[in-house]
């Protein structure tokens, strides 16, 4: 991961870290690995909790911790979080409970401290510390000879995937590459808010940026039509966040409102800040009041661009949660009419900033929703998000 100056990130496993022991080696024992990044600011922090499940399958979990500073716990997603003092326990939704061997899964939680914000030193998964599996062990407590060494991968490890082309090291990236089947699957999930209809969501090994593969997405006309893939992992809880992304399209923008890409606000009553197009030109929209950037006024849209057809165009954003502003580049030029700098321009940002505006952005869908007339077939690749440009 690619995190700004005052961003810290841990990552935490009971081997590396001398984690209280698991009892003995005969014990069964549900292990995990728990990446800890957190952004901190003044008194205040945000932190994203990837867990990884490296023990037997389970249906639901939980995950605790004791906070050794004063940090409190203030709002979250993705998990039910309570804390009791220091104690900290997070609980899995209907949605993220159930994880395969290996499977991971991530929430964030905002909170305050004073003084220092260190990350925890141990986590607890369904009751039991982090930490490698077992060896089993002959009568005499050694490991038995057949037994694996506990240095060696556990067949059930997941592999990283390949980086996509222009992922920065330590940038969040995914090229799809490692997608094994038909749909999208493993941090991605197809989704049809609402109501589904002719909209899907496929692999495809016939078109990519880079690499062999991309996420294709066919999108029908009419809103009940509409389908995104859904990622968890990749946004991070970082307050200023770059998203980029590939993007081929064979369709212009229609005259009426699209969405492309959608991100629920954890800020904004879990509702999403959308990125799509209207008038035929590129526009953000904030769904809980309706408002656009740019303007919809001929002056408004005009410092907007379309988005080009037939051909991969590399989309850009900065949304900085901190300060409440958002900054576009297409193909790595700049788009003034997608530039919300916190104070109001004309037929540009004067409707977006008509009150205050904060996000905790929570999860990144690609796809298509149309409002009214517009059919279009996608195909998204080489997504990455850092907190410093990733450019082009």
């Amino acid at each position: 991961m690619r995190l700004v100056p005052i961003a810290s990130a841990v990552v935490l496993a009971g081997a590396a870290l001398g984690v209280a022991g698991l009892g003995p080696a005969h014990a069964a024992a549900a292990t995990c690995a728990v990446t800890w990044t957190a952004n901190s600011w003044n008194t205040g922090f945000t932190a994203d909790v990837k867990v990884t499940n490296l023990g037997a399958a389970v249906s639901s979990w939980t995950l605790a911790w004791d906070f050794v500073g004063n940090q409190q716990v203030t709002s979250a997603w993705n998990a039910t979080v309570k804390q009791t003092g220091a104690a900290v326990t997070a609980s899995s939704v209907g949605w993220n409970g159930s994880l395969t061997t290996g499977g991971s899964t991530s929430f964030g939680f905002q909170g305050t401290y004073s003084g220092s914000n260190p990350a925890p030193s141990t986590f607890r998964f369904n009751g039991v510390t982090c930490g490698p599996e077992p060896v089993p062990s002959d009568a005499s407590g050694l490991p038995s000879p057949s037994s694996p060494s506990p240095s060696s991968p556990s067949p059930s490890s997941s592999s990283t995937p390949p980086n996509p082309a222009g992922c920065g090291s330590g940038a969040r990236c995914d090229g799809f590459e490692a997608q094994s089947g038909a749909v999208p699957a493993g941090s991605w999930a197809v989704t049809s808010p609402d109501c589904s209809g002719a909209g899907t969501a496929a692999i495809d090994r016939t078109v990519a940026h880079s690499g062999t593969t991309s996420l294709r997405i066919n999108g029908a006309a009419g809103y009940c039509n509409h389908v995104f893939a859904r990622n968890t992992d990749l946004l991070g809880t970082s307050g200023t966040r770059y998203i980029r992304y590939w993007v081929k399209h064979t369709t212009a923008l229609p005259a009426a409102h699209v969405t492309a890409v959608a991100m629920a606000d954890a800020n904004d009553g879990g509702r999403d800040l959308r990125f799509g197009g209207q008038n035929g030109a590129l526009q953000f929209n904030r769904a809980s009041d309706d408002a656009t950037l740019p303007e919809q006024s001929p002056a408004g849209v005009a410092l907007s661009r379309p988005l080009p057809v037939g051909t991969w165009n590399c989309v850009e954003f900065k949304i900085d949660g901190a300060a409440g502003t958002i900054e576009t580049w297409l193909n790595d030029t700049a788009v003034p009419g997608l530039l919300a700098d916190g104070t109001p321009t004309h037929d540009i940002d004067s409707q977006w900033l008509n009150r205050t505006w904060r996000p905790a952005l929570t999860d990144l869908r690609l796809g298509w929703e149309s409002y009214g007339d517009g059919a279009d077939t996608l195909w998204y690749d080489d997504v990455a998000v850092s907190g410093t440009r990733n450019g082009c």
